[in-house]
């Protein structure tokens, strides 16, 4: 671990969802190569500081921040850069959905919609929009977007969803080359994860879509926090790229 840390360098990050499944297992990741992490939570701060408390190394911190308020997110730019200096990675995983059947249009009502959009996609460029200057004074400047298969394929847990991480890996593409080269801007692109993201899956259905996996498993937040980890490490000389890992599940 020592010899990563080393090596690779790895600034301050700030992880919009922190306290969630795969952005608790990306702080994980982060902090155990030397990272100094920040945990972004909306509503759960005892799930936050949980996660900070749990994490190798010193001076990591949890701040609150709603990423449908543009505002939050500027005084959160201020309070990282108070804690850490010049934030060297943002990752975007905060989110959320619910299921609803690709053929019940009615239930698919505006104002849900429009709330997808905001929290799922608005808020995620906001965010990069807030951190530009201070990842591009880190002077190693990396977002990663946290997207989905659904992007691709069109299966997900709504319309919705499907059409918003389309949209993320859209603005992945469209942000990297407005960026850079100061900032590389990635996507992570999971299948199903063994989180609970999706209200109401239940062990039957993961079962179920397991057997469907060529590599007969779910991902776990892990697989996912180790994707998002390369693309700071391994992945270097990659902008723009979306990483899928969904143990073949696309094929």
């Amino acid at each position: 671990m020592t010899q990563n840390a080393t090596k690779f360098e790895l600034g301050p990050v700030v992880i919009l969802g922190g306290s969630g499944g795969i952005g608790a297992a990306t702080a994980q990741a982060f902090a155990a190569h030397g990272a100094t992490v920040g945990i972004v939570y909306n509503s759960d701060e005892a799930g936050a500081e949980a996660v900070r408390s749990s994490l190798p190394g010193s001076g990591h911190r949890t701040f609150g921040a709603s990423v449908e308020d543009s505002a939050s997110l500027v005084q959160l730019v201020a309070d990282a850069r108070a804690a850490f200096g010049e934030v060297a990675t943002l990752v975007n995983s905060a989110g959320f959905t619910k299921a609803i059947a690709h053929g019940d249009l009615d239930a698919l009502d505006d104002a849900f919609i429009d709330r997808m959009f905001a929290v799922n996609w608005r808020g995620q460029f906001a965010a990069v929009r807030s951190f530009r200057k201070t990842l591009e004074a880190s002077g190693k400047g990396l977002v990663v977007n946290v997207s989905s298969i659904a992007g691709t394929n069109g299966i997900g847990s709504n319309i919705a969803y499907c059409a918003v991480k389309a949209g993320i890996d859209t603005m992945t593409k469209s942000l990297a080359r407005a960026l850079a080269p100061a900032i590389r801007v990635m996507s992570v692109s999971p299948g199903v994860v063994a989180t609970d993201f999706v209200p109401g899956r239940d062990a039957a259905a993961v079962a179920k879509i397991a057997a469907t996996v060529p590599l007969k498993r779910i991902a776990t937040p892990e697989d996912v926090a180790d994707a998002i980890l390369a693309c700071a490490t391994h992945l270097r000389y990659s902008t723009g790229s979306i990483v899928t890992v969904d143990g073949g599940r696309a094929l």
